[in-house]
């Protein structure tokens, strides 16, 4: 029954993301804000995960109530959210997503850390729960596309709504678990943890952090405007959505198989890898957008800037966020990865696009991506120097 909860939650948490990224900034396009407006938006839901992650995972840490927190955290933004279908400019919506925002960046990283506590020791399983996920992103990006090339994107808000109360109520199926305590050899004695700064102060886990924050920065032009980019070169919503989804397709894959993969190569080679690989995705993007089975060949390179990355982050973050920790730690990854360099990364790529052009803006995200490799590999040598001395 664990497995089939927490499966059930990551699949409707997934489906309203794959409502709501792909087809937001279409959605504001059509309410008439321009590129500008429309990246500031969405920077500023990525931009609320910079706070509300360390907020909510210092309160679950030291209250040892995660579920509790998920189950708040997902009705005030089930109520939040519908402040959008009232929004009537900027500002108004502005403040609309910033409030939906920190309540709704509240719920993932904890859930992670209370599926990761109850997986134990079988932490490589995490990828067979989390695909799952995807299975949700797909379905709803996939089935939406032509959803609204028929009814038209003014629907968007009202679909949104009832997702997020399909994750309200599976999170009452989920059950609380308590902080684990680390002994000593003995059993008898817990260990004395070490400070998180003290944590946060070593090579690799600093090199971590900054690589996920790159990883993301270049993920900006994908969420605020592939759908867009898509649809100026001539193609299709219904098109947009099925490209979308090969995307999520090709992750679902990797996760099948991700439990082999860290086995046998370990977490941050593959960390390297899907840096490289997003690289080469975005510059393909950027050079062949016109071109579909180039493009097609591109959005398979999900597997890897998504799929891969972030089985390999969680696993890193788990290794080195333990015992009391394990809450702030996945805190930590959400907030500076999805939230300061999504957020940034969402900034940027919509000053780039008013002034430059979708081309630049791609280009941009594979230096960012490449900037996050040369980070990696900085980590990957600095954990290797430590394992040798201990």
């Amino acid at each position: 029954m664990f497995y089939w909860k927490h499966s059930g939650f990551y699949l409707f948490f997934f489906a309203s993301v794959g409502a709501f990224m792909p087809y937001w900034s279409v959605y504001l396009q059509e309410m008439g804000f321009p590129p500008e407006q429309i990246s500031a938006l969405i920077a500023i839901i990525l931009g609320t995960k910079v706070i509300a992650p360390n907020v909510w995972g210092w309160l679950a840490d030291r209250s040892g109530r995660r579920v509790r927190i998920i189950r708040v955290g997902m009705l005030f933004a089930l109520v939040l959210f519908s402040g959008v279908t009232v929004a009537a400019d900027f500002w108004q919506m502005a403040l609309v997503l910033a409030a939906f925002g920190f309540f709704w960046n509240a719920v993932l990283p904890q859930f992670e850390a209370v599926t990761l506590t109850r997986l134990g020791d079988e932490f490589h399983r995490y990828s067979s729960i989390r695909l799952w996920g995807s299975v949700g992103f797909i379905a709803s990006v996939s089935g939406l596309g032509s959803v609204f090339q028929r009814f038209g994107i003014e629907i968007l808000p009202w679909i949104v709504l009832v997702l997020l109360a399909a994750i309200l109520f599976s999170s009452l199926a989920v059950r609380e678990n308590s902080i684990p305590k680390q002994f000593s050899a003995d059993g008898q004695q817990p260990i004395q943890v070490a400070s998180l700064m003290e944590v946060l102060k070593k090579p690799p886990v600093w090199a971590l952090l900054m690589a996920c924050f790159f990883m993301q920065a270049s993920h900006g032009p994908y969420y605020s405007f592939f759908t867009i980019f898509l649809e100026d070169n001539g193609y299709s919503r219904t098109v947009v959505g099925q490209l979308w989804a090969l995307g999520v397709i090709a992750e679902v894959g990797v996760f099948l198989v991700m439990h082999r993969l860290l086995l046998r190569f370990g977490a941050w080679k593959l960390l390297l890898a899907s840096l490289f690989l997003t690289a080469v995705r975005w510059l393909v993007i950027a050079l062949f957008i016109e071109n579909l089975p180039v493009l097609l060949s591109a959005q398979l390179l999900h597997a890897a800037s998504f799929g891969i990355y972030h089985a390999a982050a969680i696993q890193l973050i788990h290794l080195h966020f333990r015992g009391a920790f394990r809450g702030r730690g996945q805190a930590l990854y959400s907030s500076l990865s999805f939230g300061l360099g999504g957020a940034l990364g969402s900034l940027a790529s919509g000053q780039v696009w008013a002034r430059l052009g979708g081309t630049e803006t791609y280009l941009m995200g594979a230096v960012l991506a490449g900037l996050g490799f040369v980070v990696a590999y900085y980590g990957t040598r600095r954990n290797s120097l430590s394992a040798s001395r201990s």
